[in-house]
């Protein structure tokens, strides 16, 4: 899942707001909880709530309380029944999904198989132009390729109702994860009927039909998003929660004054530089799990001066992730090596050699590679470095082009900020050099990473394009591949990555939030970092 405005956020340094928090007794941020309101910070507002047009956590975080697909996520992040109430395969190739009986739309009408499979079709189809038909790719489901080419219609995607209530999926290759892979929101279900009269303005607050535990209340842009309880849903009964707010907060010392104002019940990530006074002041309060996302510079890979390895190469080795993670940030985060998350179940990660070297040597190597190809005093290694805007965001392009600036001497970084949606923009048309960028897996295991890097893959913004590395890929999903040999191939795959250098990991996220004392069933466990709406209640 691809970069939030931070699935991490954004931050800043605020002495004033420091010297207030140092005003205030432990455990007592202001707090006057709503019997039956939660209002949380989701940094940004949406570039749409689509599930098929949508990229960023900001967006997927409110399509989870709108729509269901066939499987959910539980505390743990262990995929559970949502939508089907079972599902089996004798050879991971054929898939069968049996839907609960009297499932609803919000509007009341039933919902079927049908759904799904007018849904993923409308997914893959080429005029939708979803950034995440390839995604079905991924899961090797029957005709996507050729789909995808045009080559076939999106009808013959091997998806079938063989009955209101079964769901079959043929797939072209035995993927063992596949049920894993279908609690994502570019696999939840949309309501034919709303989509075609209302076409992009399906999801207006008045339009909207889903079938998730909540509806569009309101939506005014910029300001708020507000969701109320869909007595429809099929578990409506426990849903204890009757109003959700989602608030686009951009600055992390704005969430932090506003949750020690009693205005937010769950804020985002938390500022680096107020980091270790809030876990002093709010211990019972901040909340700390282990996250399965990876930050890390998008490199163009086919845009001058990138196109060349050596560049891309020496700005891997002189970039101190230790630093970054340690110091620019100190909120538990680790220099990563790899794309794919460290702690990612059936991953093995890489060590590359230039790793063990000290900070210097690497330095020493760099500045080699940039002499080879050709840059020096006399001519300046220069470019552009993209990010969203965002305080957090720019501290780390900062400290970043500071240490390639210093550390190589013959390098100039001009720092590029945009708002979301047009970097989000800039990233998909390659106009730019470096972005700044973060995957957050979309099921745990290290295909929902490396996927992204694939030649044809819609996500792949670097513009990687490597026969080698699909090759690798494509033989972790044949028949004679077990699990042990599938985790040596993906370590492959990561050693292939650093030898392109096809992008710059950075570091490994961790999950930092302040969640006020009233509300229960937030999950520290969960690796994913779902937290839907449904989840929580309000605690006496």
């Amino acid at each position: 899942m691809p970069s939030a405005p931070f699935r991490l956020s954004v931050l800043a340094a605020a002495a004033v707001l420091i010297a207030a928090c140092g005003g205030q007794e432990k455990n007592t941020a202001a707090s006057a909880p709503t019997a039956d309101t939660v209002t949380r910070n989701n940094v940004t507002e949406p570039q749409s709530l689509d599930p098929h047009q949508i990229t960023g956590v900001p967006e997927i975080n409110v399509v989870r309380d709108l729509l269901e697909g066939l499987v959910e996520t539980d505390g743990k992040g262990a995929v559970i029944p949502a939508a089907a109430e079972s599902w089996e395969s004798g050879d991971n190739k054929v898939w069968t999904f049996k839907l609960r009986e009297g499932l609803k739309w919000s509007n009341g009408e039933p919902l079927t198989a049908e759904d799904f499979v007018y849904s993923w079709r409308r997914l893959v189809d080429p005029k939708t132009a979803s950034q995440y038909a390839t995604y079905l790719q991924a899961a090797k489901i029957e005709n996507i390729d050729e789909i995808l080419k045009g080559e076939k219609s999106p009808d013959t995607l091997g998806v079938k109702a063989v009955d209101p209530q079964t769901l079959q999926i043929t797939l072209t290759a035995a993927v063992p994860y596949f049920p894993q892979m279908l609690y994502h929101a570019a696999t939840k279900p949309v309501h034919r009927a709303t989509v075609e009269k209302h076409g992009v303005k399906w999801t207006q607050p008045e339009n909207f039909v889903g079938n998730g535990p909540y509806v569009m209340k309101n939506w005014v842009v910029n300001e708020r998003i507000e969701l109320e309880k869909n007595p429809q849903y099929r578990d409506a009964a426990n849903v204890k929660i009757n109003k959700v707010v989602f608030l686009p907060i951009g600055s992390q010392t704005d969430d932090v004054a506003r949750y020690e104002a009693g205005e937010v019940d769950i804020t985002d990530a938390l500022p680096p530089e107020m980091y270790a006074k809030l876990q002093e002041k709010y211990p019972q309060e901040l909340k700390r799990s282990p996250y399965l996302c990876t930050y890390y510079f998008e490199i163009n890979n086919q845009k001058a001066p990138f196109d060349d390895v050596r560049v891309r190469k020496a700005l891997s080795l002189a970039l101190d992730r230790e630093t970054i993670a340690a110091k620019v940030l100190g909120r538990g985060e680790e220099p990563a090596y790899n794309l794919t998350r460290a702690g990612t179940a059936g991953f093995v990660p890489y060590v590359p050699e230039w790793s063990k070297l000290d900070q210097a040597a690497r330095v020493a190597e760099a500045k080699k590679l940039l002499a080879e190809a050709g840059y020096s005093e006399s001519k300046p290694l220069t470019f552009s470095f993209l990010y969203n805007t965002s305080e957090q965001h720019k501290k780390i392009a900062v400290a970043a082009a500071s240490m390639w600036q210093q550390a190589l001497g013959f390098v100039k970084v001009n720092l590029e900020n945009q708002e979301w949606k047009t970097y989000l923009d800039s990233r998909r048309n390659g106009n730019y050099q470096i972005a700044r960028a973060s995957w957050c897996g979309d099921y745990n295991e290290p295909s929902t990473f490396l996927n992204t890097l694939q030649s044809a893959n819609s996500s792949n913004r670097a513009f990687y394009k490597n026969a080698d590395y699909d090759a690798l890929l494509a033989k972790t999903l044949q028949a004679d591949i077990d699990d042990k040999e599938r985790t040596r191939l993906y370590t492959q795959a990561e050693a292939q990555i650093d030898k392109d250098s096809a992008v710059i990991p950075v570091y490994g996220y961790v999950n930092s939030r302040l969640v006020k004392p009233h509300i229960g069933g937030y999950s520290t466990e969960d690796v994913l970092n779902e937290l839907p709406s449904k989840r929580l209640f309000i605690q006496k």
